[in-house]
């Protein structure tokens, strides 16, 4: 065990009376309780961020914890993201690294070393990740849609129900802000006309409409936040109990979503767990990847990390947000429902994209009729498009993209050009290459990727289900799956 797990076993943590009358009061733990809580397709659109928005629970746990302002997830896509996090390794890696692709046989998953250490461990909302790590759980609560559009029915009750002489470890996955939107009537709307738009998003009624719909399913994601949280103060487990609350990727909107920009790929992420030492109201700037979520509550578990997880805990981040654990953060973008394969790096204020597939169109075709799709393409046909929103239909994009994110924030100055950057863009493109050599991230040529599911000019679509059958998935020719280097970090 490591001295942070002997500290814990000092700091023991006992049941007290005053829980859910459903919870056993039986022996005390010596290990904390931990909840991730993951929203579905939100970028960094809380109070806590600056952004216009009453998100009091998610607000609050930042006041009381620690903010991550640099976290990026490892793919901008749900079930390759949601398998990252699961398994602490990159896309290519875990071997499903497109859409609806299940978790492979054999993975490991976090979950199941948390179960046999003792905790109680269940999931409940979205899965999307396939049959495999369902055996991590002792429970799973595969909720679908359209029995429940937040996701969250159980999240409650199960907490209430769990058995009290265990530590538990609750994953709880919403199905908020994903498109199709669901009036929230319990709160105003908000107003479309105060809303600011994102880069991409043409400012129309329509699109404006659209984004305040969203903003509507976020406010109501940090309602559903708030609940667990009042939940385990009534059981009097909040303070040992470590919360992270994130998203597996950003906002269902252009030039976010499926993109390696960083309102597809930089997530929420809030940690609290007074008991753990936070000390609240602190905000890093450090680098995080989402693969570090599992390697660190297994540190906070006092587990050992097997050498699979590819991802560095954040815990010493968490003790001190001044910290650094890594130096450098790595995305993928892959297949989602259409072609499209880009990698991206980030160190220090600078990202840089390579994009493989410039002359696939990133328009979102599953979308063409809703919202803000369906606004581009009214628009693209009467040529009021600006440059920035023209691009999802670009088949001659810039195979390289550098951006200075502390001064453009929305990424559409591309610095690839400019000499003064020449070093920092030839430094990262060295570095992104020496993560795919290390980590066997293989790309096939475009015509033997997974095809466009959608025909690009009618929309139709062209294969039942999820995903075609037989395409080439990256990493698929070096073995990927079987190389546990987790490249620069």
């Amino acid at each position: 065990m490591s001295a942070f797990g002997k500290l814990l076993c000092v700091l023991v943590c006992v049941a007290v009376a005053g829980c859910a009358p459903d919870v056993e009061q039986e022996s005390p733990s010596d290990r904390p309780n931990i909840v991730l809580i993951i929203a579905d397709d939100i970028s960094q659109d809380f109070g806590a961020y600056g952004v216009d928005i009453s998100t009091p629970h998610f607000d609050q746990l930042a006041r009381d914890g620690v903010l991550f302002d640099n976290a990026y997830v490892a793919a901008s896509s749900c079930s390759p993201s949601r398998n990252s996090l699961i398994t602490g390794r990159y896309p290519h890696n875990h071997g499903a690294p497109e859409l609806h692709m299940p978790l492979p046989e054999g993975q490991f998953a976090f979950p199941q070393a948390l179960k046999e250490a003792g905790y109680y461990t269940l999931a409940a909302g979205k899965w999307h990740m396939g049959p495999a790590p369902k055996s991590a759980f002792d429970k799973v609560n595969d909720i679908l849609y359209t029995d429940d559009y937040t996701g969250a029915d159980t999240w409650i009750s199960e907490l209430q129900q769990r058995p009290g002489d265990k530590p538990f470890f609750f994953w709880l996955a919403s199905f908020d802000a994903h498109r199709p939107w669901e009036a929230d009537s319990t709160v105003t709307p908000h107003d479309p006309s105060s809303v600011t738009l994102p880069a991409g998003v043409p400012d129309t009624p329509a699109s404006r409409e659209d984004y305040a719909s969203y903003l509507d399913e976020v406010r109501r994601y940090d309602r559903l936040v708030g609940e667990v949280v009042a939940e385990l103060k009534a059981q009097d487990v909040f303070d040992n109990t470590l919360v992270i609350v994130t998203s597996d990727n950003g906002r269902p909107f252009p030039r976010s979503k499926t993109t390696l920009y960083d309102a597809g790929m930089r997530t929420p992420l809030v940690a609290h767990w007074p008991d753990g030492g936070l000390q609240g109201g602190q905000v890093s700037d450090a680098l995080v990847s989402l693969i570090d979520i599992a390697p660190t509550f297994l540190e906070v578990a006092g587990l050992p990390v097997p050498e699979t997880v590819q991802g560095v805990s954040m815990l010493p981040v968490l003790k001190d947000p001044e910290a650094e654990t890594r130096q450098v953060v790595f995305g993928e973008r892959n297949w989602h429902v259409q072609r499209g394969v880009g990698r991206m790096v980030r160190k220090g204020d600078f990202v840089y994209i390579r994009d493989f597939t410039p002359g696939e169109y990133s328009f979102q075709m599953v979308d063409h009729d809703t919202g803000t799709y369906a606004e581009l393409l009214r628009l693209r046909e009467s040529g009021e498009l600006t440059t920035v929103e023209l691009e999802a239909f670009s088949t001659n994009r810039p195979e390289e993209l550098l951006f200075d994110v502390s001064t453009d924030p929305q990424q559409t100055n591309n610095l690839v050009s400019s000499p003064e950057h020449g070093e920092i863009l030839q430094d990262l493109r060295q570095l992104l290459n020496e993560w795919r050599d290390r980590t066997g991230d293989t790309i096939p040529p475009v015509e033997q990727q997974t095809v466009n599911r959608h025909d690009p000019d009618t929309f139709e679509q062209l294969y039942p289900g999820g995903r075609p059958p037989n395409g080439t998935i990256p990493g698929e020719q070096a073995g990927a799956t079987r190389i546990n280097d987790p490249g620069p970090r």
